[in-house]
């Protein structure tokens, strides 16, 4: 008898087991932080309002930015979208897969150098989530493979991504967004002044869906790239797809959609466990008024108007509020493993980044970073469009601490600026530090040397 009873003891201590894990995985799963990295398509410094702004206001904007953190060094992976957003996702420079400029049908990608779309083999920040626990979502622009001729880019899944809804220009072309074969038409069932709304809709919907697991999101809109569609009002002729007056309403009702994200994340109890980081993958295109805040150039350009983007973090309680670092740099590859430190993700010990660990910068511990950043854009005439004038920038980019040197593949046109004393990029001084860019641009072409060549992985 006494020993059926420790049996049955024992047999029912074994239950007990795994239903006290599962109580520990939900209880580290409610403490570890959504993430959504809202990444606005060319937007300009000058488009906000929070960074100086005056085109329109944008006052939803600007209250993210006063619930946190504040960057003004913060520079994209490209000054073009394609490969701005495969630094993002893999945490390296995007030349290392070969992504040089926007893909488009495969005879322009080999024109222009580069491959079809991202190998998906490469790391990417939502698989890591994924295999962390966290559900994971893409709601927006992808641009890193399909579309055009392009019919055998890799699914969303392969990435690491669980649950999507995306434009023409991905593997998978959600069919309320794409009723023709391109990046938009007035017969789609999501009209393109409500694209945003109805990414925000998708997000706020897969973050309700999943309020027990840490949820990953990228939520990508195509605003506030051309053309700019405002919704018609009483009746009135459709403006200009790229005049002043269509970009302002555009403009306005993007920031309201921002708001009505931050609302519906606190009216669910999930604002203040969740970082939100907002900024652009490249700079403002066409550019007119403040668009690029001052600085010189602009999308397709390695000046700062090109790859300098507005960058705010918000995660209340963590993250200080209201506050404006103006000297640490950071660079969107450093998003994969400063985010998955702050989420307590695990990085296979065998991926290789470009990025770094960030995490002390956004807690608010200002720094500077330590390792060069640097830039390719433009390796022919044939494939690649580039701004007129004094805004078209030499092929090569390289940032070390307050130094900014360009140059072209052949060493040519070198450029030396303090990008501290000087961010407009007025005052070339490389005759008068030779010893600098000398140093440089040695970095600067052995980095760009180590890249594959056309066609290589």
């Amino acid at each position: 008898m006494n020993l059926l009873k420790i049996s049955v003891g024992f047999w029912l201590s074994l239950q007990c087991l795994p239903v006290t894990g599962q109580r520990n995985e939900a209880d580290r799963n409610k403490s570890r932080p959504n993430v959504i990295i809202i990444l606005t398509d060319d937007m300009g410094v000058g488009d906000v309002g929070a960074f100086g702004g005056t085109i329109m206001p944008t006052p939803n904007i600007d209250k993210l930015a006063s619930s946190g953190l504040k960057l003004t060094h913060y520079y994209s992976g490209a000054p073009i979208c394609s490969p701005s957003r495969a630094s993002i996702l893999t945490g390296m420079y995007p030349g290392k897969w070969n992504f040089v400029t926007y893909l488009d049908k495969k005879s322009h990608n080999k024109d222009a150098g580069q491959i079809d779309f991202l190998n998906p083999e490469a790391p990417s920040i939502a698989r890591f989530f994924k295999n962390s626990g966290y559900a994971t979502g893409h709601f927006g622009k992808w641009h890193m493979g399909g579309g055009r001729d392009v019919t055998d880019a890799p699914k969303f899944v392969q990435y690491g991504i669980d649950e999507h809804a995306s434009t023409y220009e991905s593997p998978e072309p959600d069919p309320l967004l794409t009723a023709t074969n391109w990046i938009w038409s007035d017969k789609d069932s999501i009209k393109r002044w409500n694209r945003t709304a109805y990414f925000v809709d998708k997000t706020l919907d897969f973050m309700s869906r999943h309020k027990d697991q840490p949820c990953f999101v990228n939520l990508w809109p195509d605003e506030v790239h051309t053309p700019w569609v405002p919704e018609p009002e009483n009746g009135e002729e459709a403006l200009k797809p790229q005049s002043e007056a269509a970009f302002k309403r555009v403009l306005k009702e993007y920031d309201m959609q921002i708001g009505r994200l931050t609302d519906g994340l606190k009216e669910r109890g999930l604002f203040d466990n969740t970082i939100i980081i907002f900024t652009s993958d490249n700079g403002a295109l066409p550019r007119f008024g403040s668009r690029s805040g001052g600085f010189r150039g602009s999308k397709l350009s390695l000046y700062e108007g090109g790859i300098r983007m507005p960058f705010i973090v918000s995660w209340p309680g963590h993250i200080p509020a209201g506050k404006t670092d103006e000297r640490s740099e950071l660079h969107a590859m450093d998003l994969l493993p400063t985010l998955s430190k702050l989420s307590g993700i695990t990085i296979p010990a065998t991926y290789k980044a470009d990025g770094v660990d960030r995490s002390t910068v956004l807690l608010g511990k200002s720094s500077l970073r330590k390792k060069e950043m640097f830039w390719e854009y433009g390796r022919n005439t044939i494939a690649y469009a580039y701004p007129k004038g004094k805004d078209k920038s030499p092929q090569l980019a390289v940032r070390s601490g307050e130094w900014k040197l360009l140059m072209n593949h052949d060493g040519s046109n070198a450029e030396l600026y303090n990008i501290v004393k000087d961010p407009a990029e007025a005052s070339n001084v490389a005759s008068g530090e030779s010893k600098k860019a000398n140093e440089l641009s040695t970095k600067l072409l052995a980095w760009w040397k180590s890249l594959p060549e056309l066609g290589n992985q």
